[in-house]
């Protein structure tokens, strides 16, 4: 008998099958007992019917406690109340493991007792649909990237230095010496773009912000690419593209995922180029319109951001933020030096910043000056000002963060739940 997914399940009609899972739910009406069982890719309705199983099967379906793993063999048959559309007719059932009593019970639970159990809460249809998602939007960023000839440059994890500032900085003892868990693979991949022209890196960053807002994870996942000879508007044309087509993917593909999260699509169907940009100026304008007093020369923070982007039915691009809030490393404006040449993107529905970045200070002399202004450790950059010593050019990128883009496209008002196993200020368990 042929094993199949429960997602196969459409090409196997009236056909004997196998299905391998777990008990998700269970429920019995005289002669009839209805096992509900996941495999990861959907949810099936396996109906036992007293006279066509052994008494054995018939009493074991009946009391069989939830999350017990299970292998059922039956034919498949075309049933629209059913989840997916179809269901299983049962003729035979093998418990491989009986679960103990599920922890996590059809009931409203608290989120600390969820993330507590974070591990299994992940079974869940809900957390299930957000993490295709968050794969989807992966698959979207390497397939955008492959597609016009990037080069995956890795980046390492420990590193010598800072790149967004000296207090977000996990500190780990590096064989008597101190090194840092990296902010960013930013630095590394202007190297590689000086080597192979285009360039991205993808992989985990770490910022020790004692931070409990919703958007705020002290690990999270950025990709980031990096242009050789690219300006300001070139990024910011990238990074358009690049949004575009992760939201085009995710509509296009995980459609059964978004509505299952019940989330309003229409507003990501508006994602289209050309996205609003403005000045930092013109958003200070736009803030004070709105009733938020801010200081010229602040970056903005999440209210602020909140504001912006619902304001715009699309996302918002900002540039030109005040040099004294950005960054060491970005370029200032030739035009008005008060200026960076730098740009956020923010998710539009209230969703804030999820890319930041801009062109870098290319510059020998001009980029020495802004570490020794930042006071950071001249010896711990001096691979980096190389970078500027041989065959400097323009150049420009961004980063992504994987885990606010998904919260966006999901509809999800906190990003805890878009990494599969989140670190927070108060929270490494499990």
């Amino acid at each position: 008998m042929t094993w199949v997914y429960i997602n196969q399940l459409a090409e196997y009609e009236g056909k004997e099958v196998e299905l391998r899972g777990w008990v998700y739910h269970r429920r019995s009406s005289g002669k009839i007992h209805f096992l509900v069982i996941r495999d990861g890719t959907g949810l099936c309705q396996c109906v036992i019917f007293q006279p066509e199983v052994s008494p054995e099967v018939f009493e074991l379906a009946d009391h069989i406690p939830l999350e017990s793993s299970v292998i059922v063999r039956g034919k498949v048959r075309a049933d629209k109340r059913a989840p997916g559309g179809y269901e299983l007719g049962v003729a035979e059932l093998e418990v491989v493991h009986q679960a103990e009593e599920y922890p996590i019970q059809p009931k409203e639970h608290g989120v600390d007792f969820l993330l507590r159990h974070r591990h299994l809460w992940l079974r869940s249809p809900r957390q299930n649909a957000i993490m295709r998602i968050r794969h989807q939007v992966i698959k979207a960023i390497r397939d955008f990237f492959d597609q016009r000839g990037f080069v995956l440059l890795d980046a390492p994890v420990f590193t010598p230095s800072a790149c967004e500032g000296t207090t977000t900085l996990f500190e780990v003892n590096y064989f008597g010496e101190p090194a840092y868990l990296t902010q960013s693979g930013q630095l590394y991949m202007e190297a590689g773009a000086m080597a192979l022209g285009k360039v991205y890196c993808f992989g985990p960053t770490f910022r020790a912000e004692k931070s409990k807002t919703r958007r705020h994870l002290t690990e999270f996942w950025m990709v980031e690419p990096e242009v050789a000879w690219y300006h300001l508007e070139d990024i910011m044309e990238l990074a358009e593209d690049l949004v575009v087509y992760i939201v085009e993917q995710v509509l296009e593909q995980r459609k059964e995922e978004l509505k299952r999260l019940e989330r309003d699509t229409s507003p990501l169907e508006e994602v289209k180029k050309p996205f609003p940009r403005i000045s930092y100026d013109q958003a200070l304008k736009i803030l004070k319109e709105k009733g938020a007093e801010i200081e010229w020369g602040k970056d903005f923070g999440g209210d602020e951001e909140t504001l912006l982007s619902q304001h715009f039915s699309r996302p918002v691009m900002i540039h030109r933020y005040p040099a004294g809030c950005k960054a060491f490393y970005m370029a200032r404006d030739p035009k008005n030096p008060r200026l960076a040449l730098c740009v956020d993107m923010l998710a539009s529905e209230g969703y804030g910043e999820i890319i930041g970045g801009g062109e870098r200070e290319w510059d020998y002399q001009r980029l020495l000056e802004r570490i020794e202004e930042h006071n950071l450790p001249g010896q711990a950059f001096g691979w980096y000002l190389d970078l500027r010593r041989y065959g400097s050019v323009p150049h420009s990128g961004f980063g992504l963060g994987i885990e606010r883009t998904v919260a966006w496209l999901c509809g999800i008002h906190h990003i805890r739940e878009t990494i599969p196993f989140p670190r927070m200020l108060e929270r490494i368990y499990p």
